[in-house]
């Protein structure tokens, strides 16, 4: 009882810390995703071939509701293949705010961010541009809506910008306590050396194995492995993977929608190269 109870106290103190931090974050987010989401969908429209580089710009945008959009421009053939996968690949679901509520991981955050944008942009130029006649013209699906079709955290038609903030803040404050208090236990059985030796022992599968945890459409992923980054547990690589592969609810649309199973497995098993090839290439220049 004694060695839960401190894990429990260490647990909730690192995760209120981050409290004001992640408030101010999902303001900003909430503010976006309710005043200027149309204005987004008219920017990634419009983007024509070259729509890959707003898409890779705008997903960097802590908000999950821009995957969505992507994925429907996407099945109503509004935006290239290229501009989608873009937008996922630049996506991070969770992982920015919580690393905001960390001031100190910012400057690896920054990094993060920029290897992930170089990522996006190449990833729509590849598929968009260079391989736009050999890729088969009917790798396309989903449903034809805007971006308020999709509404990512269930916010109610009057609640207000601040009041979903608040929301979504105790949400993840949720997520990010019980992880913490898992991580803490386990470090506390097995020792930070043992996981540090166990998660640095995959060597160059760290990739592989963080873009396939990234794939699961649940922030509760994305959480997961900015934890373990923000830790040290994960490296930079692993990182570059996972969060490349998590587009949050994007995926989770495009498997709703999409009737074409052949397909919807194409688009995943893309997304995640993709996202290992970025997260192998991001190594070499950690």
């Amino acid at each position: 009882m004694e060695m839960f109870l401190e894990i429990l106290h260490h647990a909730l103190e690192d995760s209120v810390k981050m409290l004001p931090f992640l408030f101010a974050a999902y303001l900003l987010i909430e503010f976006l995703e309710h005043r200027h989401s149309e204005t987004v969908e008219r920017v990634l429209a419009g983007g024509g071939r070259f729509g890959f580089l707003p898409g890779a710009a705008l997903g960097l945008v802590p908000q999950c509701g821009f995957s969505a959009m992507a994925a429907n421009l996407y099945g109503s053939k509004v935006i290239a293949l290229g501009t989608m996968m873009a937008v996922f690949i630049a996506t991070s679901d969770e992982a920015v705010p919580v690393l905001i509520a960390m001031p100190g991981q910012w400057g690896a955050l920054a990094k993060l961010l920029a290897a992930k944008f170089i990522a996006a942009v190449a990833a729509g130029f590849l598929l968009d541009v260079v391989l736009k006649k050999v890729l088969p013209q009917g790798l396309r699906g989903g449903f034809s809506g805007h971006a308020e079709d999709v509404d990512c955290h269930a916010h109610e038609e009057k609640q207000s910008v601040l009041v979903a903030a608040v929301r979504h803040t105790l949400h993840i404050f949720v997520y990010i306590l019980v992880f913490n208090f898992a991580l803490g236990a386990l470090v506390h059985l097995v020792g930070s050396q043992a996981i540090g030796d166990f998660v640095a022992g995959a060597g160059l599968w760290q990739p592989v194995l963080a873009g396939l945890v990234g794939l699961v459409p649940n922030c509760a992923a994305s959480i997961l492995l900015t934890q373990l980054y923000a830790a040290g547990q994960l490296s930079f690589a692993g990182a570059v993977a996972g969060l490349s592969t998590s587009a949050g609810v994007g995926l989770a649309v495009l498997l709703r929608a999409n009737r074409n199973a052949k397909q919807n497995v194409f688009l995943i098993a893309l997304l995640y190269a993709l996202g290992v090839c970025a997260g192998m290439v991001a190594g070499l220049f950690a």
